[in-house]
């Protein structure tokens, strides 16, 4: 039988997602945990690839078992498992078929900034001091939904086949004293979501124009776009799925 894992983690102890030769990730530590409670190795498939230090409060992974779970028994006994920045929050029984990965719809990441120095926020957000302009910085994130080719902001060494990604919203929002960037997509490439923020933030700090995004969306040139922003304060924060999937 296929199931479907809802799981969230705190990534600063990971380095990212995906299993990885010489370092710990989310992924290495939920399979530790199911080979406990089925006294076997189970691979799990994730939903994507988070980088290392990349928050999650919402992500999926599909594991086969010949057996039929009880949702409750087993949340427990994966969480009494795994360790307390990772959590399970639900499971679900879906088709043969179903994929984590490939059957997703969208992802959405939220982007947290402070411009206070706050001790509680420091692993959670990233601090900036300066004056930003959030009106350009918004007229500036429009742009990109009238495009679908992100070459510029993808990692250069990356085996993906297309660039294109559907970008559905980008927007900025200030929530509760933060500044939050959200952004949601049918796909993401590496660090892209990271390396928007960065020249976006460049147009904020009036570095940069509004139409400044137009001529790095064109260029295709990594090298055109802002820096990439740091890891702790990106979140994915939901994947969804068909109904037929997930019901």
């Amino acid at each position: 039988m296929r199931y479907f894992l809802e799981l969230a983690y705190f990534g600063k102890a990971y380095h990212g997602w995906q299993n990885q030769p010489n370092a710990i990730s989310v992924q290495e530590e939920v399979e530790r945990a199911l080979s406990v409670v089925f006294q076997q190795k189970t691979p799990i498939v994730g939903a994507g690839r988070t980088d290392a230090g990349v928050h999650a409060k919402q992500i999926f992974a599909h594991f086969d078992v010949d057996k039929e779970l009880k949702k409750e028994t087993f949340v427990f006994k994966m969480n009494s498992l795994l360790p307390a920045d990772i959590a399970i929050k639900d499971i679900y029984t879906v088709k043969a078929d179903a994929h984590a990965r490939f059957d997703a719809l969208s992802r959405s990441y939220e982007y947290h900034i402070v411009q206070h120095k706050d001790p509680f926020l420091e692993d959670r957000s990233y601090f900036l001091k300066n004056e930003l302009d959030v009106d350009k910085m918004n007229r500036a994130a429009k742009i990109l939904k009238d495009y679908t080719n992100f070459k510029c902001f993808s990692k250069s060494k990356t085996d993906v086949k297309t660039y294109n990604c559907k970008i559905t919203e980008a927007v900025w929002k200030t929530e509760n004293g933060v500044l939050v960037f959200y952004i949601s997509a049918d796909r993401f490439l590496r660090n892209m979501v990271r390396a928007i923020v960065g020249t976006l933030l460049e147009i904020g700090f009036g570095k940069q124009p509004v139409e400044h995004m137009h001529q790095v969306i064109k260029s295709e040139d990594r090298s055109k776009a802002g820096t990439s922003v740091p890891a702790k304060a990106l979140y994915l924060t939901r994947v969804t799925y068909p109904e037929i999937v997930i019901n």
